[in-house]
């Protein structure tokens, strides 16, 4: 459901990062996109969305990017990561993300929102807040659940959902689903990764059950291609739906690539366009190679293996780093996460230094291209 324009790009000789892509319905105007950052900030602690999260996800479709991925947000108020984040469960939380998605929309680009439950990994205390841990149940902290009773090191021992709590879940999502539409989010994202339930229920390190949410692969996988088919019947045929991997546990006997490359073509088939791939996050202490770029190879690993399309994150930071996974084929599309919190304006850069053209660059900013104040940037 991708038509990739590079053919027609290439006519005009415009950068890879700069083609623009079509997912299903939707037309996103360049490669270059902001994906799911954690901000802490709902100080209210009641899900919802406020002036920061406008300023900060703004920020970024002002300064060019393509598609501007909002924060992980939970289904539910059990699936907040802290009680300082974001969720879509209610429609207040509908009304602020609406706010936030219109203007967005207005500079250009597309909106995102990343749907997510932390299971084993919820109420724990943000840095910003306090040192990290379980947040206590009588400072309003709250059970967790995960699909073992395993805790996450340094966390509390999590309560296994039975079959009423998983099929709970996955219609948690389907209702999230339905207000990320009515929100005004062209894409939604189902947090798979980064050792959060789903992906909790995919690694055999956190899920040990031995019924039909466990064991085998499709057994493992279940949780996932079920929240997929639904999320998929909620948004419909046109709006595109991503998932986001942690393609390796960075451990032995866990969630590897191999794993993720089959998963991702059975999530193809129940409706899932394109595959965010990050890497860890289930475990403690793995040693990982952290380098420039480090995750990209993951990405490339999933394209050709499963046939999908792929996005690219993890220390991605320059133009032409990202020019070049594109071009090459290894993703479709780059994430720059905490480059992009650097400089919102990064996309701006990136055409400048590519020779991509101003055509991105606000009215209100068009003064400030390098090109009219003698190359300096």
């Amino acid at each position: 459901m991708i038509r990739d324009d590079r053919a027609v790009a290439e006519e005009h000789d415009a950068p890879a990062l700069f083609r623009p892509i079509r997912i299903r319905g939707l037309e996103i105007r360049n490669r270059v996109w902001v994906p799911p950052l954690c901000q802490y900030s709902v100080t209210e602690r009641d899900g919802v969305p406020h002036d920061w999260h406008l300023v900060h996800l703004g920020s970024m479709a002002a300064g060019g990017a393509g598609l501007v991925i909002a924060e992980a947000t939970a289904v539910s108020p059990e699936g907040r990561i802290s009680d300082y984040d974001t969720g879509l469960w209610n429609d207040a939380q509908v009304a602020a993300w609406a706010r936030i998605t219109r203007f967005i929309r207005s500079q250009g680009a597309a909106s995102g929102i990343q749907l997510a439950h932390a299971g084993r990994k919820a109420s724990v205390w943000p840095e910003t807040v306090r040192g990290t841990g379980s947040q206590p149940l009588d400072e309003g902290g709250w059970t967790t659940v995960a699909p073992s009773e395993i805790a996450f090191d340094g966390l509390r021992t999590p309560v296994a959902l039975d079959e009423a709590g998983i099929l709970g879940v996955i219609e948690e999502f389907r209702a999230a689903a339905r207000r990320a539409v009515e929100a005004g989010f062209d894409v939604v994202e189902v947090h798979a990764a980064h050792g959060y339930l789903v992906h909790q229920f995919l690694s055999p390190l956190s899920n040990v059950r031995d019924d039909g949410w466990g064991g085998d692969l499709r057994g493992r996988a279940r949780l996932l291609l079920e929240i997929v088919r639904a999320v998929r019947a909620e948004i419909g045929e046109r709006m595109p739906m991503f998932v986001r991997f942690s393609a390796t546990d960075w451990a032995p006997g866990g969630w590897d690539e191999e794993q993720t490359s089959t998963v991702a073509g059975w999530a193809a088939e129940a409706g899932a366009d394109l595959f965010d791939i990050s890497t860890g996050g289930l475990v403690r202490d793995v040693r990982i190679p952290v380098g420039p770029g480090y995750q990209a190879a993951h990405a490339e690993f999933v394209r050709g293996r499963a046939g999908v399309s792929v996005s690219a994150v993890g220390r991605i930071t320059t133009p032409e780093q990202a020019e070049r996974l594109v071009a090459s084929g290894a993703a479709d599309a780059v994430m720059f996460g905490k480059a992009m919190m650097r400089d919102p304006h990064l996309a701006l850069r990136a055409a400048n230094e590519l020779g991509a053209g101003a055509a991105i660059w606000p009215p209100q900013y068009r003064r400030a291209r390098p090109e009219v104040n003698d190359g300096e940037w």
